[in-house]
């Protein structure tokens, strides 16, 4: 495991070859060496024209190699070592690139609030397929649950009942409380993970209850739009005093799901694919077809309509109708 140290050493600048990216700002990257030192980076020009469709070319959590600056030049990151997975959104404004969330990771947590903001299923399944297609365990983490009156508690209960139903591990945390943080604490050690949710959905807040020495900037709820403020501006990898590693990101608002075919989309539904094969035919789309073992579950309520309603919304594009729907 690399270990932080206070002290730069320029011979080892020299000799220099490889590191982690821990911080990513845009144009320039924290990259931290096998030493354990931080270096200032920005990458080789030759990134921004390999026609890769992605805002950000190197990610938190990248292994790249980096060439030595000369005294009081930035160090340059000139190759990325190939990711074992990565979880990427859509740019909220090129619709045909996506953004690079992390990479290399062992499990991403998907932070869920209703009402303290509204975090819909269409958000949640969006996340979900994502992190499905690249094999990333996800567990859902249902939090602020001391601000639950009975029918929002009522409310947490089902979609807790859904996603454990379908597979996923769910846990309900308070950081004001102290409920649910000894078992997040035991989820998250030793392994490098993601943090993901909407902007006021208590991220960081829970991040200082584990780890109080980082001390992550926190904001608070507006009270007319029952919306957070952006306190992440950019994502960051930070070691947990328990053991492990999190990368904190901005908060999200919406989560498209590109580069898949929708011929393959139902694979990233367990609950669908594990049905499908009873359909009756073989190329089913799940969706207009007679025979069809799917559309027969959602009606025995052995699918959830929400998680079956999402699956279809992303078939068939119909994204604007699907991402305002409060289901």
């Amino acid at each position: 495991m690399l270990i932080f140290v206070s002290r730069t050493n320029i011979r080892i600048f020299r000799k220099l070859k490889k590191g982690i990216v821990i911080k990513s700002t845009g144009s320039r990257y924290t990259v931290r060496d096998e030493e354990g030192i931080m270096l200032d980076c920005i990458i080789a020009g030759k990134f921004r024209m390999k026609g890769l469709k992605t805002t950000n070319p190197v990610a938190v959590g990248d292994i790249v190699t980096i060439k030595p600056g000369e005294s009081g030049q930035h160090h340059t990151i000139t190759e990325i070592e190939q990711r074992k997975n990565y979880i990427i959104r859509r740019s909220s404004n090129l619709s045909h690139q996506y953004h690079i969330i992390a990479s290399n990771i062992d499990q991403a947590l998907l932070i869920i609030t209703i009402g303290f903001p509204d975090t819909t299923t269409a958000f949640i399944d969006r996340f979900l397929v994502s992190a499905e297609a690249y094999r990333i365990p996800v567990v859902l983490i249902f939090n602020k649950a001391d601000m639950y009156d009975n029918e929002l508690g009522e409310e947490i209960k089902n979609l807790i009942s859904i996603y454990e139903n379908i597979g996923y591990q769910c846990l309900q945390t308070s950081a004001r409380t102290g409920t649910g943080i000894d078992e997040l604490k035991k989820i998250l050690t030793d392994k490098v993970s993601v943090i993901a949710g909407h902007s006021g959905v208590g991220k960081s807040t829970l991040v200082n209850k584990i780890s109080p020495g980082l001390n992550l900037k926190t904001g608070k709820i507006s009270d007319y739009h029952l919306k957070g403020k952006h306190t992440t501006t950019f994502a960051e990898m930070f070691e947990l005093e328990t053991g492990g590693f999190i990368i904190d990101t901005p908060g999200i608002k919406g989560f498209g799901v590109i580069d898949m075919e929708k011929e393959e989309i139902f694979h990233f539904f367990p609950e669908i694919f594990r049905v499908a094969e009873n359909c009756q035919y073989y190329n089913c789309t799940h969706i207009h077809e007679p025979g069809c073992a799917v559309k027969e579950a959602v009606d025995k309520e052995e699918i959830s309509y929400s998680r079956y309603y999402n699956y279809v919304g992303l078939v068939t594009n119909s994204e604007d109708k699907y991402r305002n729907k409060d289901y």
